[in-house]
């Protein structure tokens, strides 16, 4: 396995692209221009390009959760965040692929962020690892998720 090298004592070299990403996103977004819908579809081209750009088997996986992210809950609207494609409603971010290569990691990670309703008694998960053998069971479930985090 590849190691992550250290280029400050807070931050590997992978966690200051991924916040160089994220503050050229916020600096496109502020400055785009266009209607919202003219601005929603550079957002969704964008997610498209980095699905694209993403080595498999990370790849494969990120269409996938992104085709079923569309389908379970069609009022999400695609975006970038930290580089990784991301599903927001009302401008926040619900929940993100984040592709093993971005971070040199083991697997790929499902994440949901703070709006996303999982709420289950005192206790739940907020991430799941996908490995490449992701399965048609692993997309019913996740897109059972997808509309409980919307809900």
């Amino acid at each position: 396995m590849a190691t992550t090298t250290k280029t400050g004592a807070a931050f590997t070299d992978e966690e200051r692209a991924a916040m160089r990403e994220h503050a050229a996103e916020v600096k496109r977004s502020r400055s785009a221009k266009g209607t919202g819908a003219e601005k929603a579809a550079a957002d969704a081209a964008a997610v498209a390009q980095k699905i694209a750009e993403m080595p498999e088997p990370d790849r494969g996986l990120a269409e996938r959760i992104h085709r079923i992210a569309l389908e379970a809950a069609p009022e999400l609207a695609p975006r970038l965040w930290y580089g990784m494609p991301a599903y927001a409603k009302d401008g926040k971010v619900v929940f993100f692929f984040q592709d093993a290569a971005k971070f040199k990691a083991r697997y790929a990670t499902l994440g949901f962020q703070d709006p996303a309703r999982l709420d289950d008694g005192t206790f739940w998960p907020t991430s799941w690892a996908v490995t490449p053998e992701f399965s048609a069971e692993d997309e019913v479930t996740v897109a059972e998720l997808v509309r409980r985090a919307v809900a």
